[in-house]
């Protein structure tokens, strides 16, 4: 198996199942990285995941399929499979739509679990956002902003001004802030426009193939 990503019954057919029929699966969030939990599958469960989307698993102790979110709502969406080098392990590349763990954690890691960098920051902030969208809290400051366009694009305009301006005064201090305020503009720039900020990641990856 040269090629990692399974999408085929034969692909999981090729896997390296232990004595019970099972492999381990490790579910990571596509947008920043996290490792969100661990759990195990069947050929049948994963079939039905490559077949629905939504990730199944096997329970050992039910001895029984599931799916992930059932009962919680908290589905997770299949980016893609991939397989181990050794064919004994999978790992599930995949979009929350909520926690991912019993407890309600986002991550069964703990919350400090997982990436730190710009990219985990810019996706952390983007979930912020979309659940400002979904749920309209009264009073939001984000909520206004998707709801009004001129102010959308004056603030956006404002804050890449100042931004410019702290970099013109090597005020490095100031610049982070002014770039912080700036990625918050164009997320919501972006969700109020209706354009999925997966589409600006997917331009990304393009221009660097």
């Amino acid at each position: 198996m040269t090629d990692r990503k399974l999408g085929s019954v034969d692909d999981l057919e090729a896997l390296t199942y232990d004595d019970r029929g099972l492999v381990p699966v490790v579910a990571q969030d596509a947008r920043d990285g996290r490792v969100l939990m661990v759990a195990f599958a069947n050929e049948h469960a994963l079939e039905r995941t490559l077949a629905t989307g939504e990730v199944h698993f096997w329970s050992r102790s039910r001895k029984e399929l599931w799916r992930k979110g059932e009962t919680s709502g908290n589905v997770l969406r299949l980016v893609s499979l991939h397989a181990y080098c050794d064919s004994d392990t999978v790992l599930a590349l995949v979009l929350p739509t909520g926690p991912a763990c019993h407890t309600g954690e986002a991550t069964c890691f703990g919350e400090h679990a997982g990436p730190s960098g710009l990219g985990a920051a810019i996706a952390e902030l983007d979930r912020t956002l979309a659940q400002r969208q979904a749920q309209r809290p009264e009073g939001s400051y984000t909520v206004r902003l998707l709801e009004d366009e001129n102010l959308r694009l004056k603030k956006l305009g404002e804050e890449m001004a100042e931004l410019v301006t702290a970099l013109a005064k090597n005020d490095a201090t100031r610049a982070a802030e002014e770039a912080a305020d700036v990625v918050y503009h164009v997320l919501a720039a972006l969700r109020g426009g209706g354009i999925d900020p997966d589409d600006v990641a997917e331009a990304l990856r393009a221009r660097r193939r």
